[in-house]
């Protein structure tokens, strides 16, 4: 069976509500508007520069950026104790028959703690995120290549779920299959655009995912 591997925030962890709340909490910071849930959905992307650049209509410097990023990861770990992980998503897990790994966004010395804290660290076969001398906010692309190798995983042989269209752009970069999830951060008619399927709930991802890994197999035997 084909290897998936799962996204974080926004995916397993329902998480959008503290997202916002901190996005408001930078954004307040240098003198930014606030945003609600829905336009977080309909605007968030990768770079996350682009995104406040939308945001504030102009160019964020990297001095402003660095501010930013340090505010809203401040006011998240706060609350990070109160998010839930999405409602379906033990039972999604439970209910793919392959192997499983996760790669976030998300900084790696403070994601493997919070996965272990949830008693999930044994469902994955790796756990990565992003390493103390990265600056959040690029593409996640380069970050599953590494991911991959390490588990000396087959793209053709993966399936990503999440919920931004980066994570649809990462699969297609490295040759891997890409299910959406139209419950986190990006509202589901965006992710639309990405060309690949959108579920609206984890357990149908992975109906979803399972799919994908048929029909590419039996591409593969033609």
């Amino acid at each position: 069976m084909a290897h998936l591997v799962w996204d974080w925030n926004g995916t397993l962890l329902d998480d959008l509500t503290l997202v916002v709340a901190a996005t408001n909490v930078s954004l307040a910071a240098i003198g930014g508007p606030s945003i609600t849930a829905d336009d977080h959905r309909r605007d968030f992307r990768r770079p996350i520069a682009d995104y406040y650049d939308q945001v504030l209509g102009r160019s964020v410097s990297q001095d402003e950026f660095v501010q930013l990023d340090r505010v809203y990861h401040d006011f998240y770990r706060d609350g990070l104790l109160d998010c839930a992980l999405a409602a379906d998503a033990e039972d999604a897990m439970r209910s793919w028959p392959g192997t499983q790994s996760l790669l976030s966004m998300w900084f790696h010395e403070e994601l493997v703690p919070e996965v272990t804290r949830r008693g999930l660290h044994a469902v994955f076969e790796r756990v990565d995120g992003l390493r103390p001398d990265v600056i959040g906010g690029g593409h996640k692309a380069e970050h599953l290549v590494v991911h991959l190798d390490a588990l000396g995983v087959a793209a053709a042989d993966t399936v990503l779920i999440g919920d931004s269209a980066d994570d649809a752009h990462a699969a297609a970069a490295v040759g891997a299959a890409c299910v959406l999830y139209g419950g986190g951060f990006t509202h589901p008619d965006r992710l639309a655009d990405a060309g690949v399927p959108v579920a609206a709930t984890l357990v149908e991802a992975v109906s979803l995912a399972r799919a994908a890994v048929s029909t590419r197999g039996a591409q593969a035997l033609r």
